[in-house]
């Protein structure tokens, strides 16, 4: 089984986000690139995407990152700019280590479509148990 199946296979459990579209695209030494394909499940009154499912991709994209290498964090913050609307109907989550202490963790998730268009910036904060 190659790495990245098994850590597909263990974040399988994660229901909510994968229920949801949430699928693991590339993992590394603190690093994941998360997505979701949009459709109209997605979409929220006025016909637009609801801003939980770029927050759930964050997450998402998030835990993967810090849990495929030591399992125990949980986020213990969150905070998210929605920048711009996605152009096409995938949405793409990408990590970037800003800090990996002994318990806390800081990074950020960058959210784009599958043009590059800048939908969502996102600070995730991390406690290791």
């Amino acid at each position: 089984m190659s790495e990245l199946e098994r850590v597909r296979e263990f974040f399988r459990n994660d229901r909510y986000a994968t229920e949801n579209g949430a699928v693991i695209e590339e993992v590394g030494d603190h690093y994941a690139k998360c997505s979701i394909v949009l459709t109209d499940r997605h979409k929220n009154a006025v016909g637009g995407i609801m801003g939980g499912v770029y927050f759930t991709l964050a997450d998402f994209t998030f835990a993967v990152a810090t849990n495929r290498q030591e399992p125990g964090t949980v986020s213990i913050t969150g905070d998210i700019s929605f920048i711009g609307v996605p152009k096409g109907n995938k949405i793409i989550g990408e990590t970037e280590l800003i800090k990996n202490g002994r318990t806390i963790s800081c990074y950020n998730v960058r959210i784009t479509d599958e043009f590059g268009t800048k939908v969502a910036a996102v600070k995730m904060v991390g406690y290791r148990k």
